[in-house]
């Protein structure tokens, strides 16, 4: 596994549309006073910034984009659709306005905290839910880690001992050699739920490992059936 200074190394090289891929089979760990959640990222989403019309930095630096704009390996976080924290990971050169989405992983270790989190959230219906879909959905995903606005920017590219007390994540992509032990399992489509030009061609930027769990199926935005259908 790769770890610390050499994530970001990696990953601010990348474009996202290279990026998301080499996230697939990642360590995601969430630590802190509440205990640590284990994630295997399994589907992702790259958005490419000024070039990208579905990107949240395609119309420049906002308060609410700014870590976007920062060096790679950071979380930037967001609250959609006044429910979910969505989490991403920067990648590219500073300045570029590069992420990906974590759409979806496995929870590899926390398994009970994670559903603790979704019951928190969805009530006792949410006890039935395998520990494969725990993290399904970039909605999920973000309740698994227990992530919050206030984690918009934390550093994943720093090493911490296991079992501290502190609060922060902790990336770990899989070595080349690793990566490419997946090469045959990696699928991509255009991205789920984006509107206009951003949800058509090129951009068949979401990516997820065949057979994995915490993968959702793709859904069209309604313009994008609607254009494809014309």
């Amino acid at each position: 596994m790769i770890t610390g200074v050499a994530v970001r190394e990696e990953l601010a090289r990348l474009h996202p549309a290279e990026a998301a891929p080499r996230l697939l089979g990642a360590r995601l760990r969430a630590f802190g006073p509440a205990g640590e959640v284990m994630l295997r990222l399994t589907e992702v989403e790259a958005y490419a910034g000024a070039e990208d019309p579905g990107s949240h930095g395609h119309r420049g630096q906002t308060p609410r984009n700014a870590t976007m704009f920062g060096e790679a390996a950071r979380l930037y976080v967001y609250f959609n659709y006044g429910m979910h924290m969505c989490c991403n990971v920067v990648v590219g050169e500073s300045g570029a306005s590069a992420g990906v989405l974590l759409r979806g992983a496995e929870v590899t270790g926390g398994v009970e905290l994670a559903r603790l989190r979704r019951e928190s959230f969805r009530g006792p219906a949410a006890s039935r839910v395998p520990d494969l879909a725990l993290a399904r959905g970039p909605g999920n995903l973000g309740r698994a880690l227990g992530a919050d606005l206030a984690d918009n920017g934390q550093d994943l590219a720093t090493s911490h001992p296991r079992g501290t007390s502190e609060h922060g994540f902790e990336l770990a992509l899989l070595d080349a050699a690793e990566h490419r032990r997946l090469a045959d399992d990696i699928r991509s489509s255009l991205r789920t739920g984006v509107s206009g030009a951003g949800g058509l061609d090129p951009f068949h930027w979401r990516y997820w490992l065949e057979g994995a769990g915490g993968v959702s199926p793709y859904r069209a935005h309604p313009s994008v059936r609607a254009a494809r259908d014309a």
